[in-house]
């Protein structure tokens, strides 16, 4: 069983989506589908996976539970000592609604300030309103992007009200929709990886 989940879970890294059935019967080397539907209702039930509202599957805790081990100063140094207090799960931690959940990776500068870098995964979370303040991926005049969301009057800066965007970097100008701005998800988290 193992080595069954590390394969589905090796393809969902690999192609950032989960394997469809079919998929399933070919990676594990199945000769029927009602193998892979058996499989399926194993890691469900081991809760490595969950199907969503159309059947599709979804991962569940990818990360499985890690070991939190207390706190760790960022200020000055103090004497720590290694203590296993909780575990968690990051699955549950960074995402709280996975039906409604996805990744993307950044790909540009825009948003620097707020601390998300070029490289970085977003945790977008699917909606079509969102508050002043919070970072939006949008739809601006056909465009795609991610973004401050504003909502606040701008008769000051454009002479019209509405909401408009904002980069999170001195060196890009705001956008102010000339026909329509969508909001498609509103970012809840950034993944950073160290090499």
């Amino acid at each position: 069983m193992e080595a069954y989940k590390n394969k589905i879970l090796e393809f969902y890294r690999k192609h950032k989506r989960m394997p469809v059935y079919r998929e399933i019967m070919v990676l594990i080397g199945f000769k029927s589908k009602n193998a892979v539907y058996k499989l399926v209702a194993k890691l469900v039930e081991e809760g490595i996976v969950e199907k969503d509202k159309s059947g599709k599957l979804i991962p569940k805790n990818l990360f499985g539970e890690v070991s939190v081990l207390g706190l760790v100063k960022a200020g000055f140094p103090s004497p720590g000592e290694e203590q296993i207090l909780d575990t968690m799960s990051l699955d549950d931690f960074l995402i709280e609604k996975k039906e409604a959940t996805y990744l993307l990776e950044v790909d540009g500068d825009s948003m620097i300030d707020a601390h998300i870098a070029h490289g970085d995964l977003v945790i977008a979370e699917r909606t079509n309103t969102a508050k002043d303040g919070e970072i939006v991926i949008a739809e601006v005049d056909g465009e795609w992007t991610m973004k401050y969301y504003r909502e606040k009057s701008r008769k000051s800066m454009a002479g019209k009200g509405g909401a408009w965007l904002e980069a999170a970097n001195k060196n890009y100008k705001p956008i102010y929709p000339t026909e329509e701005l969508k909001i498609a998800a509103v970012v809840r988290g950034v993944i950073r990886k160290y090499k």
